[in-house]
This record gives structure tokens, sequence and C-alpha cells, in this order.
């Protein structure tokens, strides 16, 4: 069970990613980009990368969403930017495993810890699917994919 405190920070960090979102923007530099979307929710992202000798140098994302979808979205652009490809992959794996109760409830999160605060998400089974968009999108972009990624 979430304690107060971790509830009270979860609440914040997420409703202030939501309110004002890091990278919100369109990146016409971008060399990789794909679409996402939720069909259970109709949640839409639009992730652009640029990628430079391996590094994803800037990053930044569009669209409408949930709360949850749309602070995923935006502390994982915080998270992944700076990052190389193979660390950003590796982030991805350890997110996904938070958020759907296959990995550690209390993994090591390489690189931001605010990624953490979507512990709570695995408690609401059909929330995962908004909190791990961005993600899905972001790695269908990361392997140069051209079809719209979903969380199906």
């Amino acid at each position: 069970m979430m304690s107060d405190h971790l509830k009270d920070l979860y609440q914040e960090v997420i409703l202030d990613h939501n309110k004002n979102p890091r990278n919100f923007k369109l990146l016409d530099i971008a060399n990789r980009k794909a679409e996402g979307y939720n069909p259970l929710c109709g949640d839409k992202v639009d992730i652009f990368v640029l990628i430079e000798d391996d590094v994803i140098k800037d990053i930044g994302f569009r669209g409408a969403g949930c709360a949850i979808s749309t602070a995923s979205a935006s502390i994982m652009t915080e998270a992944v930017k700076g990052k190389t490809l193979a660390q950003a992959r590796a982030l991805f794996k350890s997110f996904h495993g938070l958020v759907t109760g296959e990995g550690p409830k209390s993994p090591e999160l390489p690189g931001d810890e605010k990624l953490a605060v979507f512990r709570g998400v695995r408690e609401f089974p059909v929330r995962v699917k908004c909190a791990t968009l961005a993600w899905h999108t972001l790695k269908a972009a990361l392997e140069n994919e051209s079809l719209i990624a979903t969380t199906e």
C-alpha cells in the first residue's frame, strides 16, 4: 500500500507535469518521429526525437490525453534527453516493469527517480496504458518504425 505522503507526492508531480508539460513542442529538426494512440481512452501522442551520435540530443511531444498520459510523456522526455539509445531502451524496460507490476516494486530506475511516482499506476490496470503510451511511442521512434504505436 502507498503511504499518504507518497500519494501526495504522486499527485503533486503528476498534476504539475500535466499542467506544465516539459518538452511539449514540435521538434522541426527531429530525425525520428512516431505517432501513438490508445484506442481505449482516445489518448494521442506524437514523439519527435533528434538523435546524433547514438544520443538523444533533443525530444519533444505533442498530443492530447489524460493527466497520467501527459505527465508520463513530460517526465519521459526529461528522463531520456541526453541518454544513449541503449540507456533509453533500458529506461523503457525498467519503467514498463514498474507500472505493469512485472518488475520490482522499487526498481533502480537509471537516470530519473521521478519516474517512480508512476509506481501507483500498477494499482489501476486501466491506467497502465495511459502511463505507457508515450514510452511505446518513443520505442517506435527509436526503432524508426512507421506504424502507429498503440498500447495494445
